[in-house]
C-alpha cells in the first residue's frame, strides 16, 4: 500500500506541475515599472531601473531607447549610443561593441570602445582582450597614453587554430582584463617584420562565453562590425533610490537587500528587487528535488523556505486507505481541471493575439475606411489564418510564385478547391501596412476583366495576407524576356495586351467611381490567365483622387526605368505618368529588351532612351525584336511605335490619354485584321479563278459534242454554282 501511496503522490505532483506551469506562463512577475514597455524587439526582458520612456527609469544612465525603424527593433542604452542585447537584473548587461581594425581594406580603421568614465557601467571581467593578427601586439591603454595591457600572437600560415575556435597564441592572442576598468584605448604595437606590419589585424573587447561557444566561429569576426561584452552595473553612493515611486522606509519590500552596490531578493525569494514587492516567494515544493526530499510526507511551502511533514508510521496505513480513494478521484478532477485550464488560456492567448495582430496590421485603419463607405464590403472576404495556411502548406516555399518590395505570393488551394494566390506581407512596418490596407480599398472599387480580382483578405496573422484570383500563366515580363518554345509570343499577342492593358488604364483614369493612378506599371505588373489574357496586378501603390484633381504631390515611388522623368523632377504624379509608363512597355513589346540593361552602353541602359534616339535618327527597324519583324507589317509597327514615342514624350502635356492610347491600338489592331481578310480574299480569289479557267473550257467543249442545246444546259449549272460560292 505504501507503494501505491507513494505512486499517486508522484503522479499527482506530474500533474500539478503542468497545471503550475500553465498558470505561471500567465502569471509572469512584472520585471518594469507599471504601464512601461518590458521588451523591445528580441530583447525580452527590460528590468527596472532600466526602462524606456519618461518615468519608466532610474536616471538618465539608464534609459533606453527603442529604435522601431528596424526589423526587427533594437534597444540602445541613451548615455552611451551601445546598442543592448541583454539586461540581467543582477547587475550585468551585454551590448555590442566595436571591433578596431588595423590595414583592413574592407574594414575603416580606428573605431574604439565606447569610453564608460563618469557611468555607473565598467567592463566587466568576464571580457577579454583579445587581438587576432599574423604576428601582431594588440595593445590596451589608458587614455592618457599609458599600456594596461596587452598580447602578442605567433604568426603561424599552417596553423588551423582558428578553424578549431582556438585562440592559444597562433594568429590570436587574448588577456584579462584590470578591474574596474571604464575606459580605455586600442592599438596595435610596432612590428620588425615590415612586411608583416602591412597586413589587416584587428583587435576587441569580447564576452568570452560568447568567443568559446560553440555557436560562434571566430574565424567571421573579421567581417563583423560589432562584438559583445558585458558590463557590470553598480549605483553611485550618493544615489537616493525611489523604488516605484516611494521613499517610505516602511513601503519598501522586506524581502529585498540594498545595503551594497545593488540590490538583490532574499533568498528563498525571486523577481525584480527595484520594484515595490518585486521579490516574490519561490515555492520550493513545485521543485521535484525537494518535493521527494519530503516522500512520504507533505512538502508545504512558506515564506522563503519550506518544511517537510512526516507523519506517524502507525497511523499511515489507516491514513493510506482514505488517501487513495481521495487521490483518484483528485487525480480525476486534476485531470479534467488541467485540460480545461489549459483550453482556456489556450484560447484567450489566441484571442489576444489575433488581436493584436488586427490592430498591428491596419485592422482600425480598414475599419475607418469600411464605415466611410469607401470600400465595397460585399466584394471582400475575411479569411482566417488557419483556412489559408492549410490552403498554402503553411506557406511552404515550395509554393512561392513571386517576390517584390512589398512580399511573397503563394499558390494556394481554398477548401472548396478554388485555386488562389494569397500576398504575404514581408516587413510589419506602418508604410507597408498602409499599403496593404490601400490595395484592399483600391481593388474593392474596381470590377474590370483586365485587373486582377481581389477575393479577401485576413489581419489576424502576425503580417497581412491579401486573396486573389489566381492568375495561371505568370507575368507578361517573362514572356517578353525569356524564351518561350511552348507558346511565344506573337505580333498578334502583342498588340492584343497592349489594347487590354490601355483599356484597363482607361478605365482606372475615367470609367471607375474615381479616377485612380496605378503608379507602378510595368511588365512584371501585368499577369496572363489561362487564355494569356492581361491581368493588371499590384495596386499597393496606388491612390484614388478626386474627379478634378490633376495630380498627386507625393514622395517619388516606382521602378527604375519605367518612373516618369517629369514625375520624378516635380513629386507631382498625373495620370499621364501612368502613360509614360505604359509607353516603356510598348518600347519592351516591340524591342524584346529590358527597361535597364546595367551592361549595355550610356546610350542603351535606359530603354525609353535608347527607344526615342532610335525613332528621331530612323533606326527603329535595326533595335526591334525578330519575331515583331517577321510577322508585323511595316506600317503597323511604324503606328505602334509612333504611340509609343508620344507616350514617352519627356512633357507630359504633349502625351496622349490612356483613352486615347487604347482607342488608337483598336484601331491598328482593326486595320491588322482587315489587311488579314483582304489578303485572305486575295488569296480566295486567286484559286477561284485558277479553277473556273478549265471547268469553263471542258463545258464548251463538251457542248460542243452534244446534238441538242440540253447539254449546255446542264455544263452551266454546276459553273453557275460554284460562282455563286
Amino acid at each position: 500500500m505504501d507503494t501505491v501511496g507513494r505512486f499517486l503522490l508522484h503522479i499527482t505532483f506530474f500533474l500539478w506541475s503542468m497545471t503550475a506551469v500553465e498558470i505561471a506562463a500567465t502569471l509572469i512577475a512584472p520585471v518594469s515599472m507599471p504601464g512601461c514597455p518590458s521588451y523591445c524587439g528580441q530583447v525580452n526582458q527590460i528590468p527596472y531601473p532600466f526602462g524606456i520612456g519618461t518615468g519608466c527609469y532610474l536616471d538618465d544612465w539608464f534609459q533606453i531607447i527603442c529604435d522601431n525603424s528596424t526589423s526587427p527593433p533594437k534597444p540602445f542604452l541613451n548615455s552611451t549610443g551601445l546598442e543592448v542585447l541583454e539586461i540581467n537584473i543582477e547587475g550585468t548587461l551585454k551590448v555590442a561593441s566595436p571591433v578596431t581594425f588595423s590595414n583592413c581594406s574592407h574594414k575603416p580603421s580606428g573605431r574604439q570602445t565606447a569610453n564608460l568614465e563618469g557611468s555607473p557601467f565598467v567592463f566587466s571581467q568576464k571580457n577579454r582582450f583579445t587581438s587576432m593578427s599574423c604576428g601582431g601586439i594588440g595593445l590596451m591603454t589608458s587614455l592618457s597614453g599609458s599600456t594596461i595591457g596587452g598580447c602578442l600572437s605567433i604568426c603561424d600560415d599552417t596553423s588551423n587554430a582558428l578553424r578549431n575556435n582556438s585562440c592559444s597564441g597562433l594568429n590570436c592572442c587574448q588577456t584579462t582584463i584590470p578591474s574596474s576598468l571604464s575606459a580605455f584605448r586600442t592599438s596595435f604595437g610596432k612590428i620588425t617584420n615590415a612586411e608583416r606590419a602591412k597586413l589587416c589585424k584587428y583587435a576587441f573587447l569580447v564576452d568570452q562565453d560568447w568567443f568559446t561557444s560553440d555557436s560562434t566561429n571566430i574565424s567571421d569576426i573579421g567581417h563583423m562590425d560589432n562584438v559583445p561584452i558585458v558590463l557590470e552595473w553598480k549605483f553611485f553612493s550618493n544615489t537616493t533610490f525611489n523604488i516605484n515611486g516611494t521613499t517610505n522606509s516602511t513601503d519598501i519590500d522586506k524581502n529585498m537587500d540594498c545595503s551594497g552596490d545593488n540590490c538583490f531578493c532574499s533568498m528563498g525569494f525571486q523577481g525584480n528587487p527595484y520594484l515595490l514587492h518585486g521579490c516574490e516567494d519561490i515555492d520550493e515544493c513545485e521543485d521535484p528535488v525537494h518535493f521527494n526530499r519530503c516522500i512520504p510526507g507533505i512538502c508545504i511551502n512558506y515564506p522563503g523556505r519550506y518544511q517537510c511533514v512526516f507523519p506517524d508510521p502507525r497511523q499511515s496505513r489507516v491514513k493510506l486507505a482514505i488517501i487513495v480513494p481521495i487521490s483518484v478521484l483528485g487525480l480525476l478532477f486534476l485531470l479534467v481541471g488541467a485540460w480545461w485550464l489549459r483550453k482556456v488560456i489556450k484560447k484567450r492567448k489566441n484571442i489576444k493575439r489575433k488581436e493584436k495582430f488586427f490592430k498591428q496590421n491596419g485592422g482600425l485603419l480598414l475599419k475607418q475606411q469600411l464605415s466611410s463607405g469607401e470600400v465595397n464590403v460585399e466584394k471582400i472576404k475575411l479569411f482566417n489564418s488557419k483556412e489559408l495556411e492549410k490552403a498554402t502548406d503553411n506557406f511552404s516555399a515550395d509554393r512561392i510564385l513571386g517576390q517584390g518590395g512589398q512580399g511573397t505570393v503563394y499558390k494556394g488551394m481554398l477548401a472548396d478547391g478554388r485555386i488562389v494566390a494569397v500576398k504575404k506581407s514581408k516587413i510589419v512596418a506602418g508604410g507597408e501596412v498602409g499599403q496593404f490596407i490601400n490595395e484592399i480599398v483600391i481593388l474593392s472599387q474596381i470590377s474590370h476583366r483586365n485587373v486582377v480580382k481581389l477575393l479577401g483578405c485576413c489581419l489576424e496573422t502576425e503580417v497581412p495576407l491579401l486573396v486573389y484570383e489566381f492568375i495561371l500563366n505568370g507575368t507578361l515580363s517573362q514572356y517578353i524576356h525569356h524564351q518561350n518554345e511552348e507558346f511565344p509570343l506573337t505580333w498578334e499577342m502583342r498588340l492584343r495586351v497592349s489594347i487590354e492593358v490601355a483599356g484597363a488604364l482607361s478605365y482606372l483614369h475615367s470609367a471607375a467611381s474615381f479616377p485612380i493612378y496605378h503608379r507602378d506599371i510595368k511588365s512584371s505588373n501585368i499577369l496572363l490567365d489561362e487564355k494569356y489574357r492581361a491581368k493588371v496586378a499590384d495596386f499597393g501603390t496606388s491612390r484614388s483622387v478626386a474627379i478634378d484633381q490633376t495630380h498627386l504631390t507625393t514622395r517619388v515611388h516606382g521602378t527604375f526605368g519605367y518612373l516618369d522623368p517629369e514625375y520624378f523632377q516635380s513629386s507631382k504624379f498625373t495620370e499621364k505618368s501612368d502613360v509614360y509608363s505604359f509607353g516603356v512597355v510598348l518600347a519592351e513589346l516591340l524591342t524584346g529588351e529590358k527597361p535597364v540593361s546595367v551592361l549595355s552602353s550610356q546610350e542603351s541602359r535606359s530603354l525609353a532612351t535608347y527607344f526615342l534616339l532610335s525613332m528621331e535618327e530612323n533606326r527603329l527597324f535595326d533595335i526591334l525584336h525578330a519575331r515583331v519583324m517577321k510577322e508585323a507589317g511595316k506600317d503597323e509597327i511604324m503606328a505602334v511605335a509612333n504611340l509609343a514615342q508620344r507616350c514617352l514624350n519627356l512633357n507630359g502635356k504633349k502625351r496622349p490619354t490612356m483613352k486615347e492610347v487604347a482607342a488608337e491600338l483598336e484601331a491598328i489592331q482593326l486595320s491588322v485584321k482587315f489587311s488579314n481578310v483582304q489578303q485572305k480574299f486575295a488569296e480566295v480569289h486567286y484559286v477561284r479563278s485558277e479553277i473556273t479557267e478549265p471547268w469553263d473550257v471542258v463545258s464548251i467543249s463538251t457542248a460542243s459534242c452534244m446534238d441538242s442545246g440540253t447539254g449546255s444546259s446542264l455544263d452551266v449549272q454546276p459553273l453557275l454554282s460554284f460562282k455563286s460560292f
